[in-house]
């Protein structure tokens, strides 16, 4: 007589779908990207400079302009000037840091939609160019009160709302300018040396163009994104000049920047 014997076999448990995680909101890519842009000494120190050398400008004005020429504009004019050459530094500096610290992998590796991080980068850049012109303004305000008070001169406010707002759009052009270099090179040393290159030595080329020769002194205007800029400081603006500004920019700006974020889109991070 046999016995038969039974046996259970457990049914394979059943796991539970995996979540997919919530993508990593705009908002804490713009303060990792602010972060960024404080957390070296490097970088603590180049942002720092804004206001220092606001500072130092300032009080040269005071030091070495006559008293009849102590008043807001020569303050804005002499902060401008430091300000157009590291806000574009600071800007390119913004993307090519994760290029030449080599942190470019991680950040796409936690971020892979790399057109997000660029973004970021994007919209941290524009908040630093205006908050450090309203700074710069606000110490030259103070340098102005200072300067007239020590010279005993009038406080002369020879700057109007609509001007300051025309200088602070013209040093954050050449800050996305920078912004472009660094985008479009991917590297410190060439996209600090492109924007110099562009910034200060084409200028004087272009100027000596136009002053020998007819067809591009018409045509400057149109094609020259530094001279279409500088019309900015004289306080107004045409119709016209806006028209030069925009085709001008499209030039030298959007579509450099375009083609750097399509290669920064399809180029393989190391």
């Amino acid at each position: 007589m046999s016995t038969a014997t039974s046996v259970t076999v457990d049914a394979p448990a059943v796991r539970a779908p995996r979540r997919t995680p919530a993508p990593i909101p705009m908002s804490r890519l713009l303060a990792v990207e602010l972060r960024k842009s404080f957390d070296t000494r490097s970088g603590f120190w180049l942002m720092s400079s804004v206001g220092i050398l606001a500072l130092i400008a300032t009080a040269a004005t005071i030091a070495f302009a006559p008293d009849s020429a102590l008043d807001y504009e020569s303050f804005a004019t002499a902060i401008g000037f430091p300000m157009a050459v590291l806000l574009p530094i600071i800007a390119a500096l913004s993307v090519t840091g994760e290029w030449s610290q080599r942190t470019g992998l991680t950040s796409f590796t936690l971020v892979p939609h790399r057109g997000r991080v660029i973004t970021a980068k994007f919209i941290v850049t524009l908040g630093v160019g205006v908050v450090s012109m309203l700074l710069a303004a606000v110490i030259g305000a103070a340098g102005n009160v200072v300067g007239t008070a020590i010279a005993g001169t009038e406080t002369v406010w020879n700057v109007s709302v609509t001007e300051l707002s025309y200088i602070i759009l013209a040093n954050v052009l050449g800050m996305l300018v920078g912004f472009m270099f660094g985008v479009l090179l991917r590297n410190s040393a060439a996209a600090i040396v492109g924007y110099f290159v562009y910034g200060f030595a084409l200028p004087p080329l272009t100027m000596l163009l136009a002053t020998s020769q007819d067809w591009f002194e018409d045509a400057q205007p149109w094609v020259d994104f530094n001279y279409a800029q500088g019309n900015l400081f004289n306080g107004s603006m045409t119709g016209e000049q806006w028209g030069q500004l925009g085709v001008t920019g499209l030039i030298w700006l959007i579509i450099p920047l375009s083609i750097g974020l399509w290669s920064v889109l399809r180029s393989e991070v190391k």
